[in-house]
């Protein structure tokens, strides 16, 4: 399995040790181990918001506290800003995590972004941890990124990674975490050695899909951008919608025109349907570490075919406009 990795990192020009890789019990268990290891009570890590909320879950249970570095729908929801980062650094401060691609808002980095994040993690002596599950979902014709890829950046970089998500394999519990500092390294070590390792038959079987042929991703990559197209078009007809074009994953943030996104589910799921059929969404507020944020906001996962996109958009529309009409 570490030589399946290792193969899939150098066909980007990333080479790897052995040691430098880490198989996990998904990715979350990848998260839990590095935030375990550089976590202490009252450490800070800085996290752009909206993040997926599981984030919360693993930093409190190291007695760590995030720093939520807060976007916009009408910004795109791009956090790659120097001063608003330093502005959030201070002794406390251990570490900077972000998805990329991005897990709500389906924001893609740009590498001189890239370039910026890693810059300010090195001058400030902190962890950089990237969350490359989404790696391979990009829609532009991005080259495909990761922060292991800058050589000045092997004592900050850590990378988290996913058969799970990568392959939409959910009940394949494998992960990765991969780094070149050694101290952490052994640091890991410790944890993996007081519990289980990974199941031996998932491994195999996640081995064999590291060396799945790249037309592979070409035709998975087609249909997320066909589902992507379908849902960005629709909610642009929708009266009031404020959302951005997703470039890469599969999730797109909006922000509604509805006072309460959490309450107008709430309605949708007991109050309304259209010919029996109605339409689930996650409320924004969860994404969110700061009071208040996300309110209006909602993420949509476009994983469903087209003609169910289609219906569940206009499902959506329907519902605001009927909602909205109630509350006056």
């Amino acid at each position: 399995m570490i030589e399946a990795v290792k193969k899939y990192y150098a066909n980007l020009n990333i080479n790897f040790e052995t040691n430098d890789i880490m198989i996990t019990t998904g990715g979350s268990e990848a998260l839990t181990m590095v935030l375990n290891c550089i976590l202490d009570d009252g450490d800070e890590i800085i996290i752009p918001e909206p993040f997926y909320p599981n984030y919360n879950t693993f930093v409190r249970l190291t007695g760590g506290v995030i720093r939520p570095l807060t976007t916009s729908a009408e910004e795109g929801y791009n956090f790659a800003n120097r001063e608003k980062i330093e502005a959030l650094i201070n002794e406390k401060t251990r570490a900077i995590m972000f998805t990329n691609p991005g897990n709500p808002t389906g924001i893609v980095l740009k590498p001189e972004e890239m370039r910026l994040i890693a810059d300010i993690a090195k001058e400030h002596n902190l962890f950089l941890i990237g969350d490359e599950v989404y790696r391979e979902f990009v829609y532009g014709g991005e080259p495909l990124q990761s922060i292991a890829q800058f050589d000045d950046l092997h004592e900050n970089a850590i990378v988290i990674d996913s058969v799970s998500k990568r392959f939409s394999a959910c009940g394949a519990r494998i992960g990765t975490v991969i780094t070149r500092n050694k101290e952490l390294q052994q640091q890991l070590m410790k944890i993996a050695q007081a519990r289980l390792s990974v199941a031996t038959l998932d491994q195999i079987a996640s081995t064999a899909l590291y060396n799945v042929d790249p037309s592979y991703f070409d035709a998975v990559r087609a249909e997320y951008k066909l589902r992507r197209d379908t849902i960005y078009a629709k909610l642009q007809e929708i009266p009031g919608v404020v959302c951005k074009e997703p470039k890469g994953a599969f999730y797109v943030m909006a922000k509604l025109p509805v006072d309460d996104t959490d309450a107008f589910q709430t309605w949708l799921l007991t109050e309304f349907q259209d010919n029996g059929e109605t339409v689930m969404f996650a409320p924004g507020a969860g994404f969110y570490a700061t009071p208040g944020c996300g309110k209006n906001e909602v993420r949509l996962a476009y994983i469903l075919n087209k003609a169910d996109i289609e219906r569940a958009m206009d499902l959506l529309a329907m519902g605001i406009k009927k909602y909205n009409e109630l509350k006056k």
